[in-house]
């Protein structure tokens, strides 16, 4: 949280699911899933059954790694 004078400014992360993600990347969800298991692409575990979910800023810089990696996700790493 950040204080500014009399304002206060909660950082809300955007959270995206497996499926918002895959569809972003163009990937299959269970590529996405085997991409987060090797450690490609980081991924965060939530509720009672550990729903994987993706930060957008992660994904952001995912992208930039595979633009600069020629497009080689097994050249990324977060």
């Amino acid at each position: 949280m950040h204080n500014m004078g009399s304002a206060t400014v909660n950082k809300v992360e955007l959270m995206l699911s497996t499926a918002e993600v895959s569809r972003l990347l163009h990937v299959h969800p269970n590529t996405l899933r085997r991409w987060s298991n090797n450690g490609i692409i980081k991924t965060y575990r939530i509720g009672p059954r550990a729903d994987r979910r993706f930060r957008q800023d992660d994904i952001d810089r995912f992208l930039v790694q595979l633009r600069e990696n020629g497009g080689n996700p097994n050249k990324c790493s977060l």
